[in-house]
């Protein structure tokens, strides 16, 4: 439900996931007055990926692509299936370039073992 430009349901979620980092009378507000509980183990929001675990995902879905068309030429809004997860190679590999004197040697020769144009 949207009042006023804000969207109240994106609100009390929010609520509910970090009550931990609300003071004592925030949650006595929210319980008392709105009826809000805590958010379930169930209804807690996955953790964060770390850029590691990114740049490990983007790795595995370039080697995928690699290993069945034989070269790293991808269109920019090519999306790899990965093990059933939707990874945006494409974009990836485009800013990868764009970024390439930044890149650790370890990661820059990983892609130049795949051919990787840059």
């Amino acid at each position: 439900m949207i009042v006023q430009g804000e969207d109240l349901g994106a609100w009390t979620m929010a609520q509910r996931v970090g009550w931990d980092k609300l003071t004592p009378a925030q949650q006595w507000i929210l319980e008392s007055i709105l009826g809000l509980e805590p958010a379930g183990e169930a209804e807690q929001p996955p953790a964060r990926r770390t850029q590691a675990d990114r740049w490990a995902g983007h790795l595995a879905a370039a080697r995928q692509f690699h290993a069945r068309e034989g070269h790293l030429n991808v269109p920019r809004k090519h999306v790899e299936d990965v093990c059933g997860v939707p990874v945006k190679l494409g974009g990836f590999l485009d800013n990868t370039r764009r970024r390439a004197a930044k890149l650790t040697p370890e990661r820059r020769a990983a892609l130049d073992a795949l051919g990787m144009r840059w």
